[in-house]
């Protein structure tokens, strides 16, 4: 077979559709039609297609399951489409050469055999008038010709043959001059084959032909004077009543270069609006430049092709058209598009390539069923967010555009096939799009800086925006109208645009850790970061800020995505969030924030969310499309969000648990919603069956759906409150109102207070507690809990300086949990601490931060006499008002029900020297009585200090030098005080402190130095100090009645949780 791509005669129609499988689909649901039971074609199908029922061919009649005749040179080749004599073209090969003998009409067969012609032609042939015309035809037009050439004959010898044999039928002799295809045959009229085909309708509408109320596909070329087109077309509603497929196109003529030529078609008359069947209308090649008027009337349209136009835009009245599945608009000058384009509810296919597009509405968003969506070549440069509500999606081509960045929600969309940027501006994508194997990235400068453009003489120089980096001494700072771009001293970035304040504004931050009333957390998230608090709250900007937040990255990631939460009104809510990474181990939560309030990062199961109109819609899980939810119409009578959590758990946790081999469960489905508690329709959700288990293969009486009952976080069987219909791989049943659902398989009967243990263990996290004393200074304690992965790296690191025993049995908790840590046996705390009540070191367990605290313990027994054998036990919940004397009965059961979790020895040496405890403050230093920094920001008083001072120890050189001491200055105080190392220290911290009374940051300074030395845990602590003392000031301004309430402060988390 010659190449396909050599001689090829290409109409219209090839190119107007290359690269865009959505046509190929219609053309097979036109040859769809032809495999109904009685033969008859599928008018839906064919209309579709924009092709009516294929007319018998003169000199060839259809037969399957034959071989088709084969002359000296001329062959017919079969396709894949052979059994349904489906013809689409011929062989350039095929054809006869000049002068071949040609087998005489009716030769080699007996009289009343049809020939067969069941193989499928693959090139597009020209029938021999158009061919010597230089008109191109559609392969469909031009089949007459196609079996004449299979049969070895010339198309005028066939007609003629054929004219003779069938001229007892009148349909299809009507107006056929000799060597003519026929022009009405069967529900379709071919006008558009030569030239005249306007007269050839006015003369049968004259004759009132009654074949013409049968005729349902309808073909004319616009090649015609205008004035005479319209003409007849307004003839067209009065005479073909039954019209359901027309086809108005041009470019049947090609100019001297080749190229089609445009029709003279530019309007249709307002009567065409009283075409109430039709359903397919091609107005190809022409020369419109604004739509028709009767388009948006024609309510039962599913096909429209308006490719090869003038059209400059669209009218809003297109929405109006409900039944709209097809729309092509390509090779136009369409620079923007309707807002009423959302309204197209059963759209599936549109294709607006090659137009002059730079953006699109966010309307677009709308079209629910839409599977193909071509954008390629316009002058597109960003993406409206709202195409991640196109849940129906496969192809997206958005190649040959001027993109410079795409949202990470095109990688969520749960039927996505294939996402088309090439040749675009693209320099950095999202590493969810990267990495997915459908996207096509090619001829974009990925990685690549932005080229600098010069600026041409006399353009006025833009001020570059300030860029600030506060250190820690700073927790505000200014924004104005030109904007600015601030690196907070925790890491924490923000871009605040030009414009975003009309006036300066003074923002202030403050990190906090993180604690269970600042901290909204569903079931199954994690917390991956501290709690970031912006003010002013509630201000609103006049351009959104980016905010940039580190985080820990994740360790579970599959089905999992990272957001940003925070704090809007009196709710918490989800921002969308992008992921940007510095280093494999630094990574960076993007999001756009128009107010400032409080700011956390999280980790969740992936969250499917749409908006449920009253017609009804449909939600599939992106990670799970086994999980679906069908929302009929009339559920809602307003619009309501709904939200979809899938969590998957593993069967062999499972079989553990049940103690049963053939044990199994579904993805666990959580479903939510805005709104009133209830739907006024019954909703069908679909869950897949368990692993290993098959609708053909189970027993029923194994089945058990499982609903989470709210709030008491019960779980109920409802397998007989429901109808489960059951298929090969999924289970349906009906609902009302949302929450957790799950589908078990099992031989057990009671499986409510299984289903409890089984939710509980998908949220627990298995831990081991330590608690290692420093080497250098014994009453310095770390206590700390960690993740069983991480116990032998933590250690190894750890044991260069501190000491202590093995860590404890493993110990099972949820994220968030609180638990507290108990010295006991003669031991504690030596310090007044934010987070240590009655001498109870408070924690909150986060599984992905750092769960560590460092204390000193101190004692009343006789320290010179002998070692203090004490320990440390941890207790889960917040801190009784006293411990309870039972505790060490309550060690003997070890769950998640106990108090207890484990019980560490801690040994504080024997003191040696004639020091005791407390002495050893000598009498060679006066102290001043001083306070280091302000109430307003906290302050450090003279006891703080003694305190720290007595944390040092032999690191007190490092913190000196990094406060800015000279080195010379420390060999004095090491030379005055050389037979007492506490009096060093106090020397040292006061002598500085002395000198910083009075000027602002000394505090922070200190902070700086404590962390320069390595020595975070008494940073930590001189931060929990200060905390503390800027709590209680504000408490007691505010007690006091001193400061008023602001009434732009948004309400607090605490408020917002309640």
């Amino acid at each position: 077979m010659p190449s396909s791509g050599a001689g090829r005669a290409r109409g219209p129609g090839t190119s107007e559709r290359a690269g865009f499988p959505a046509a190929t689909r219609a053309l097979a649901a036109g040859e769809a039609g032809l495999r109904q039971t009685n033969r008859k074609p599928s008018a839906a199908g064919l209309a579709a297609a924009g092709w009516g029922p294929r007319p018998r061919l003169r000199g060839c009649r259809l037969a399957e399951g034959r071989r088709g005749g084969e002359g000296p040179r001329g062959r017919c080749l079969r396709s894949r489409h052979r059994a349904r004599g489906v013809l689409t073209g011929w062989d350039r090969e095929s054809r006869p050469a000049p002068g071949t003998h040609r087998r005489k009409p009716g030769a080699g067969r007996a009289p009343g055999t049809a020939h067969s012609l069941e193989g499928s032609l693959p090139r597009p042939c020209l029938s021999r008038p158009a061919w010597q015309a230089g008109t191109c035809l559609a392969p469909e037009d031009g089949q007459w010709a196609m079996a004449a050439v299979a049969e070895g004959l010339e198309p005028e010898a066939a007609a003629t043959e054929d004219a003779a044999q069938d001229a007892v039928d009148a349909v299809d002799a009507v107006d056929a001059e000799p060597g003519d295809p026929p022009l009405l045959v069967g529900s379709r009229l071919s006008l558009d084959l030569y030239p005249g085909g306007c007269q050839r309708l006015l003369h049968l509408c004259a004759r009132q032909s009654p074949q013409l109320l049968e005729v349902q596909f309808m073909q004319l070329s616009s090649h015609e004077d205008p004035r005479l087109l319209e003409t007849t077309l307004a003839q067209v509603p009065r005479s073909l009543r039954h019209l359901r497929s027309l086809v108005l196109r041009g470019g049947q003529q090609r100019d001297v270069l080749g190229a089609c030529l445009r029709g003279s078609l530019t309007t249709l008359p307002a009567g065409l609006s009283g075409l109430t069947h039709l359903a397919h209308l091609d107005l190809s090649f022409n020369s419109l430049e604004t739509l028709p008027g009767c388009i948006p009337q024609m309510h039962g349209l599913s096909t429209l092709l308006l490719s090869h136009n003038h059209l400059s835009e669209l009218p809003e009245a297109l929405g109006a058209l409900p039944a709209l599945t097809f729309l092509y608009v390509t090779h136009n000058c369409l620079r923007t598009l309707p807002k009423a384009l959302g309204a197209l509810t059963t759209l599936q296919c549109l294709d607006l390539s090659q137009n002059l597009l730079d953006t699109l509405p966010p309307e677009i968003g709308g079209l629910s069923s839409l599977t193909e969506l071509n954008l390629a070549s316009n002058r597109l440069q960003s993406l409206p967010a709202s195409l991640a509500g196109l849940r129906s999606l496969r192809l997206l081509v958005l190649h040959s555009n001027l993109l410079t960045s795409v949202p990470t929600s095109l990688a969520h969309l749960p039927l996505l096939t294939r996402l088309d940027l090439r040749d675009n501006q693209l320099r950095d994508v999202p590493p969810e799009l990267l990495d997915a194997p459908f996207v096509r990235l090619r001829g974009n400068p990925l990685g690549e800086a932005p080229p600098a453009l010069p600026s041409p003489p006399g353009t006025p120089t833009i001020p570059e925006m300030p860029r600030l980096f506060l250190n820690s001494d700073l927790d505000s700072f200014l924004v104005t109208p030109q904007g600015c771009s601030v690196t907070l001293a925790c890491g924490v970035r923000l871009q605040f645009p030009a414009g975003a304040t009309a006036t300066p504004v003074s923002i202030r931050y403050r990190l906090r850790l993180p604690e269970p009333r600042l901290v909204p957390l569903g079931p199954h998230d994690s917390l991956l970061s501290h709690v970031l608090e912006l003010q002013p709250h509630g201000v609103a900007f006049q351009q959104e800020v980016g905010l940039w937040l580190l985080f820990v990255p994740p360790r579970a990631r599959r089905c999992r995505e990272v957001v940003v939460r925070t704090l809007n009104d009196d709710s918490w809510s989800d921002l969308e969030t992008h992921l940007e990474e510095e280093t494999p181990k630094r990574l960076w939560a993007h999001c756009q924030v128009p107010h400032f309030s409080w700011f956390l990062v999280v980790s969740r199961p992936v969250s499917n969310a749409c908006l449920v109109p009253p017609e009804g819609t449909l939600l599939y899980s992106s990670g799970h499309p086994g999980v679906k939810v069908t929302f009929p119409p009339g559920a809602t009578d307003q619009p309501r969000q709904v939200y979809m959590q899938v969590v998957r758990m593993a069967s062999g946790e499972l079989r553990a648990l049940l103690e049963e081999p053939g044990a199994a469960a579904s993805p666990l489905l959580c479903l939510s919603q805005s709104g009133p508690p209830s739907f006024l329709q019954p909703v069908t959700v679909q869950l897949p069956l368990p692993p290993g288990v098959t609708g053909l293969s189970l027993d029923r009486s194994c089945l058990h759906l499982l609903y989470r009952t709210p709030p008491e976080a019960t779980w109920d069987d409802i397998t007989t409150q429901v109808a489960l219909e059951l298929t090969h791989l999924y289970a349906r049943f009906r609902v009302t109102h949302f929450s957790w659902y799950w589908l078990w398989y099992t031989a057990k009967t009671r499986v409510e207070g299984l289903a409890r243990k089984a939710w509980e263990r998908l949220r627990l996290h298995r831990v081991s507690l330590i608690a290692l004393q420093r080497r250098r200074d014994p009453e310095q304690v770390l206590l700390q809990c960690l993740p069983l992965s991480k116990v032998d790296a933590t250690l190894r690191r750890l044991l260069e300086r501190y000491r202590g025993p093995e860590p404890s049995d493993t110990v099972e908790m949820f994220e968030g949990e609180k638990f507290f840590a108990a010295f006991e046996k003669g031991i504690d705390v030596d310090a007044d601490r934010p987070d240590c009540v009655q001498g109870r070191v408070c924690f909150v367990f986060y599984s992905h931060l750092k769960n560590v605290k460092e204390v000193y313990v101190t004692t009343t027994l006789d320290r010179q006499a002998q070692a203090v054998r004490g320990q440390v036990s941890f207790y889960r919940g917040a801190v009784p008002e006293d411990v309870p004397e039972e505790a060490e009965a309550a060690r003997h059961r070890k769950g998640t029900d106990s108090p207890w979790m484990a019980t560490l020895p801690i040994k504080l040496p024997r003191l040696r020297g004639s020091k005791a405890p407390g002495q050893g403050q000598g009498t060679s230093l006066s102290l001043a009585p001083l306070n280091l920094g302000d109430a307003e920001t906290g302050f450090l008083t003279q006891s703080n200090l003694l305190n720290v001072a007595g944390r040092l120890g032999p690191d007190w050189p490092a913190v000196a030098l990094h406060l800015g001491m000279p080195y010379r200055e420390l060999q004095r105080i090491r030379h005055e005080f050389r037979d007492d190392l506490d009096g060093q220290i106090r020397h040292m911290l006061f002598s500085w402190a002395e000198r910083q009374a009075g000027q602002p940051g000394a505090v922070g300074r200190l902070v700086q130095a404590l962390e320069q030395s390595d020595r975070l845990d008494v940073a930590e602590e001189v931060r929990a100090v200060l905390e503390l003392g800027r709590q209680k000031y504000e408490d007691s301004i505010q007690r006091t009645g001193l400061a008023p309430p602001d009434p732009s402060a948004s309400p607090s988390p605490e408020s917002a949780q309640a």
